[in-house]
């Protein structure tokens, strides 16, 4: 089991924060180096928290059309229940590295996984606000896991990053498919909805009394409580301007668009085979079916994508996978199903790994793939959200599924545009 490293004078900035280059004293070094918690410790801290990235998110979609009936949603109120989680993720992102500077990284991200627990038995409460205060409470505990666990394992893993990324991105999606598999066995076995959605408030519980130990140890190794390291502030505009920068936005908007894409299946998907006959139970297992191969995507594309000079073809072939699924929807939804399904999973998996792993690529230096990180969680999670809502306006006018789902076809297309131009061989310059 590998020993958690803590970053010396000589170690790479941390990925926590675009804005400041973090390094401890010699003391604090000493005292978190004697009260680290256990690799194992860590490590399963690490998958705990991972799981609940996704789980709280795709156990609504199976359930989405008793939770509509139940209030009588409209398709576009039913629409916000999927969609103002992902509004709060990107408007809560950029909060996270100023806590974790303030407070400390696992104080954060204990506070994340009380505030998703809250978040999901808010949701549950019978007044139809509560569902959708839940859901931005939810929201921003997940965006706060987002932003926190690649410079976690940056900090406590420098040697086997790449690896212990896999390691997480595995477990988040993995968390997603077994919340889309069993989100009707549970509503069967707890008698409705609200059982389904407030179990997974357990996994959340579980995992943050794995962190209170390790908290609680951080916290003692950095003087009674005060920031683990000392900031070294750089000057405002150190680095590249991402905002004038073409490449910063299309890797961005590369972000934002497989995003959408994704989370508009998360919403729908279900929905999307329930309204053409499909039983509900299978609706949801071909859901998670399509969320499971998505680690496959999330494996091979990035793997693929760091041993090639440019990653234009693995862009085109991301999106072409997901448009050849989605029009399968349009010519045989439930004949097909599996077929699809497979596509759009390995496809979504693979553009999700590409987005994040040309955030490295495209950037010189730790201190710019931060704030192009940033920048891309923020303003990406924000133009996901646009997705789920604007196909529910769309499906609530026409009545149907076919305008929708030609839109996501033509976004796929967008999407490999970008891809041209995001994955080409450059780096974004001052």
């Amino acid at each position: 089991m590998p020993r958690p490293h803590t970053p010396g004078p000589e170690a790479e900035p941390l990925l926590l924060d675009a804005e400041t280059d973090l390094r401890p004293t010699p003391e604090v070094a000493a005292a978190r180096r004697t009260l680290r918690a256990h690799p194992t410790l860590l490590l399963i801290g690490i998958v705990l928290a991972s799981l609940n990235m996704r789980a709280a998110l795709a156990g609504v979609s199976p359930l989405l059309g008793e939770i509509s009936g139940h209030f009588g949603l409209s398709a576009i109120m039913s629409s916000l229940v999927t969609t103002i989680p992902l509004i709060f993720m990107g408007l809560a992102s950029p909060f996270a590295p100023r806590l974790a500077r303030r407070w400390g990284t696992e104080a954060v991200l204990l506070s994340a996984l009380a505030l998703l627990i809250g978040g999901i038995l808010l949701r549950v409460a019978p007044p139809v606000m509560a569902l959708f205060a839940g859901g931005a409470l939810v929201g921003s505990g997940i965006a706060f896991l987002n932003v926190l666990m690649p410079g976690l394992v940056k900090r406590d893993f420098p040697h086997r990053a790449a690896g212990m990324t896999a390691l997480y991105t595995t477990s988040m999606i993995g968390g997603a498919t077994v919340s889309a598999a069993s989100a009707v066995p549970l509503e069967n076995a707890l008698g409705g909805w609200r059982g389904s959605l407030a179990s997974w408030s357990l996994l959340a519980a579980v995992a943050a009394l794995v962190w209170i130990p390790q908290t609680v140890l951080a916290r003692r190794g950095t003087h009674h409580g005060e920031p683990a390291a000392t900031p070294v502030r750089t000057t405002p505009d150190a680095g590249p301007r991402l905002s004038r920068s073409p490449l910063a936005w299309q890797v961005t908007l590369f972000m934002g668009l497989q995003s959408s894409i994704a989370y508009v299946c998360i919403a729908w998907l279900p929905t999307i085979f329930t309204d053409h006959g499909m039983s509900k139970n299978t609706a949801g297992l071909v859901f998670a079916f399509s969320t499971m191969l998505q680690m496959v995507g999330s494996f091979v594309v990035p793997t693929l994508a760091g041993r090639m000079r440019s990653q234009r073809t693995l862009a085109v072939a991301v999106a072409a996978l997901m448009g050849a699924g989605i029009a399968g929807l349009l010519v045989a939804p439930v004949s097909g199903a599996w077929v699809w399904a497979t596509l759009i999973g390995v496809g979504q998996g693979g553009a999700v790994g590409l987005a994040l792993t040309m955030m490295v690529l495209r950037t010189g230096d730790a201190h710019t793939s931060a704030r192009l990180s940033g920048m891309a969680q923020t303003w990406g999670y924000l133009l996901a959200a646009v997705g789920p809502l604007a196909l529910g306006v769309v499906h609530q006018t026409i009545g149907g599924w076919e305008l929708p789902l030609t839109l996501m076809l033509a976004v796929c297309g967008v999407l490999a545009v970008l891809g041209l131009g995001a994955g080409r061989d450059r780096k974004i310059r001052s």
